[in-house]
């Protein structure tokens, strides 16, 4: 018997026309992404919809663009299809700000939380840091012992003071390590030195999930405070422990942590296996997650729901 799980795509997801296309075909789409603009006070969908991509890009707009674009497909699901969650999945989790996204879905933030609480996510992470301090690197045909060991060796420097260390455990041997820009450039060459596959700089603004992130979760902590968490209908699968969360304050308290801890995303996906899931769909822009899930445990399925036509196939078979 299958046995599903949502799960919820993060940044590096977002492409200029996401989401138009469920505007135009379903009305609870469009009250979704109205409902961000207007919570937001800024025209949110029209630059999902029409771009510049550069500004889409940008930490403080992707963050909550692909949260609406998650629940927007979700809301078509449930409004249109029927789809009552708690009687077709069994856990929900997202990836870094996708954890924002299931944490909506399971009714832990209204879809008015969710977007302020990642706008200001979004900001104070690009803040955090100033430009070109820091850096992010992919590391490819690694395990995390060896990318452990590489920044181990890398975040010495000559002060002592400069730091690296993994970010994202995605899974089919690739980590994201994260950190000082001169550290991370070390990084790489070592990891060249070990035989690594490849290694290189990826295009982001700022270093997230590293050491250097804690003014933006002294930020998260605050906002916190204002809009705690609510219960869940279902756990989650949270990115700090790779382990079922549903109690409110632990959750808010592990969304403090994620800002500057490793997304344990191949773990993540490891514990839903063994709590049974057979399926994961990924809700939302793109099949980055599903391209991952099918690393981590090729005997699973993974199914992208992003579309008109992805919602029509997949309430066929939920």
């Amino acid at each position: 018997m299958a046995v599903n799980a949502f799960i919820f795509p993060g940044q590096g997801s977002q492409a200029v026309g996401m989401g138009q296309d469920l505007a135009a075909a379903f009305a609870p789409a469009r009250q979704v992404f109205e409902e961000v603009d207007e919570v937001l006070k800024q025209k949110l969908s029209k630059l999902m919809f029409e771009g510049p991509s550069d500004e889409l890009t940008l930490t403080e707009n992707a963050q909550p663009a692909l949260m609406a674009v998650s629940l927007a497909v979700l809301r078509v699901l449930q409004q249109e299809g029927g789809v009552v969650l708690k009687d077709k999945i069994v856990l929900a989790a997202g990836h870094s700000l996708g954890e924002y996204s299931a944490l909506a879905a399971v009714d832990a933030f209204s879809i008015a939380e969710a977007a302020r609480l990642l706008k200001l996510r979004g900001q104070t992470m690009q803040m955090a840091v100033a430009p070109g301090v820091g850096a992010m690197a992919a590391l490819l045909g690694v395990d995390m012992d060896l990318a452990r060991e590489i920044c181990a060796e890398a975040e010495t420097g000559p002060d002592g003071r400069e730091t690296v260390s993994a970010a994202n455990d995605n899974g089919g041997g690739q980590v994201v390590i994260s950190g000082h820009r001169a550290a991370v450039e070390r990084a790489i060459e070592i990891a060249k030195g070990k035989g690594v596959k490849r290694a290189m700089l990826l295009p982001v603004s700022a270093p997230f999930h590293c050491a250097l992130m804690a003014p933006a979760a002294d930020a998260m902590a605050e906002a916190f405070a204002n809009a705690p968490p609510h219960a869940p209908v279902l756990p989650i699968i949270a990115n700090v422990t790779a382990a079922k969360a549903s109690d409110p304050s632990e959750i808010r308290d592990l969304l403090v942590q994620q800002v500057t801890a490793t997304v344990r995303w191949r773990e993540s996906v490891e514990e839903m296996v063994k709590l049974g899931v057979t399926n994961f769909y990924e809700i939302g822009s793109g099949k980055v997650l599903s391209g991952l899930v099918k690393r981590i445990t090729p005997d699973a399925t993974a199914t992208p729901v992003g579309s008109p036509a992805d919602i029509e196939a997949v309430l066929k078979v939920l």
